[in-house]
């Protein structure tokens, strides 16, 4: 399918407001007929998405707008602080394909996936943990990404704790690939990382590197999340739209993030895929 591309960097916004009237601007109502399904997206953001479509989110949005029978445009902004605020509430895309459930600046959709931190190793370490509260971790050197829940597990644990930055621009810095590159290298013996990030980066080493999904923490840290899409509120018919997509295609969609590598959980938190060593990632 043509994608349409839109940028948007810097984004200006001018509002006029009747000065001393007390009034306010109402929302305007809910789009019904669409002539693009428009996409908010960071444009060097892989895996999820980048401007060459080839993240599993841009996969996922193809879907979607073939279903929609209209072309596929996206507004490119770096996702960072402030993203939803100049993409979506400005409302010059309609819709973020992947957002973690209860992130209070957007409406969710339901969930798109289900993934968990994970611990990447090189595949002839004797590190193996399922838990941050493991003594095997003690005095290792683990890289993480700064103010991540897996952080206070990791010191609590005892391991020598390398951090790397969280909010940055993509277009400038990848600091999970900083994290994976020091797994090979030999300057830290592994490295926890959110799951789709771990199974992608680990699956493009050489040799791969190994995956293995924190199911069974104890630690108390948050770790499993469930991945839904993110809209605008007071958009119901569209938000209904979505979920009926993303159950009717759910399993072609779970086919996509296989693909890539994302370790993928069911309702009890349960593996719900081999683990993304084994599936080899996307090529």
């Amino acid at each position: 399918m043509r994608r349409g591309v839109t940028r948007l960097l810097p984004l200006l916004v001018a509002l006029v407001l009747g000065g001393g009237s007390g009034m306010t601007l109402a929302e305007p109502p809910e789009r019904q007929d669409r002539e693009a399904l428009r996409v908010c997206a960071d444009g060097n953001n892989l895996p999820f998405s980048n401007e060459a479509g080839e993240g599993f989110e841009n996969r996922i949005a193809e879907l979607m707008a073939e279903e929609l029978g209209v072309p596929l445009v996206y507004v490119w902004a770096p996702q960072v602080m402030g993203f939803v605020r100049n993409t979506l509430e400005l409302r010059v895309c309609d819709v973020m394909i992947g957002t973690v459930a209860g992130y209070g600046f957007v409406q969710n959709t339901n969930e798109v996936y289900r993934s968990v931190y994970s611990l990447v190793v090189p595949a002839e370490s004797d590190l193996e943990a399922t838990s941050l509260a493991d003594p095997v971790l003690r005095d290792r050197r683990i890289g993480v990404v700064t103010e991540t829940p897996p952080l206070v597990a990791l010191r609590r644990a005892g391991a020598t704790v390398k951090s790397y930055p969280l909010m940055v621009d993509t277009r400038v810095r990848a600091p999970v690939r900083d994290a994976i590159e020091d797994v090979v290298a030999g300057d830290t013996e592994g490295a926890v990382l959110w799951g789709p990030l771990a199974g992608y980066y680990a699956a493009r080493q050489d040799p791969p590197l190994r995956v293995i999904p924190l199911v069974d923490d104890t630690s108390g840290a948050r770790l499993d999340y469930r991945i839904t899409m993110g809209i605008r509120r007071g958009e119901p018919h569209w938000k209904d739209w979505i979920n009926d997509f993303i159950d009717r295609r759910q399993d072609e969609i779970h086919a996509i993030l296989v693909e890539y590598g994302v370790p993928l959980l069911d309702r009890r938190g349960q593996l719900l895929t081999p683990a993304p060593a084994e599936t080899g990632g996307a090529s």
